[in-house]
């Protein structure tokens, strides 16, 4: 006499808990690595526009928001109001037009985080001296700025898509080349960005 056996099947609730861990998984796969920028503008003239600009259209808001009062307009309405003012709407142009000038005149330098292990790689290849590391230093001062600076700088074309960017030796170029502040700003915008925590830590 034959027998035939029914195949073995999962509880369903491990089949949804087995689901819904994989959908979780496949978002955090998902996640992008974080990104930082720089933006540098040496037009002084384009700056002091939008700061100037700014300012006026902070006093077309003040000059409004007194005139509503004057005339008893309602809360409820008042910001409508103000923001539909010829002298607000005219300075806000002014603005945004400033604002453009100045984008235009500003160059951004985008940086991404390594992933883990590729860091890991970087600060290996740039092990301190040993006269660094025993002033604490993690590497070596000389050589990790521009290799750091070369890994995690993102360069995109007008479509947005990826292209090759800042070499090695660009990046010690511009180290040394700009003053001190600018190229630890420099440094720092790619040094940060592999150090921004983006989870929150709970205490469960």
């Amino acid at each position: 006499m034959s027998s035939t056996r029914k195949s073995a099947q999962p509880p369903a609730a491990a089949v949804a808990k087995d689901a819904h861990w994989s959908a979780k998984m496949a978002r955090l796969r998902a996640r992008k690595l974080p990104e930082s920028t720089l933006s540098i503008c040496d037009d002084e003239a384009v700056k002091v526009a939008v700061a100037d600009a700014a300012l006026e259209l902070a006093k077309a808001r003040a000059a409004a928001v007194a005139e509503c009062v004057e005339q008893g307009i309602g809360e409820d309405k008042r910001e409508a109001w103000v923001a539909s003012n010829p002298q607000v709407v005219a300075a806000d142009v002014a603005l945004t037009r400033a604002q453009d000038a100045q984008a235009e005149a500003t160059l951004v330098l985008t940086f991404r985080a390594l992933p883990r292990p590729v860091w890991e790689q970087l600060l290996r290849d740039h092990a301190p001296t040993e006269a660094q590391a025993d002033k604490g230093m993690e590497y070596n001062v000389d050589t990790f700025p521009a290799a750091v600076i070369s890994a995690c700088h993102v360069e995109r074309d007008e479509s947005g898509a990826e292209v090759e960017g800042m070499s090695v030796a660009d990046a010690q170029e511009l180290l040394d080349a700009w003053p001190d502040a600018e190229a630890k700003a420099l440094f720092t915008a790619a040094l940060v960005v592999n150090q921004t925590l983006r989870a929150d830590l709970g205490k469960g």
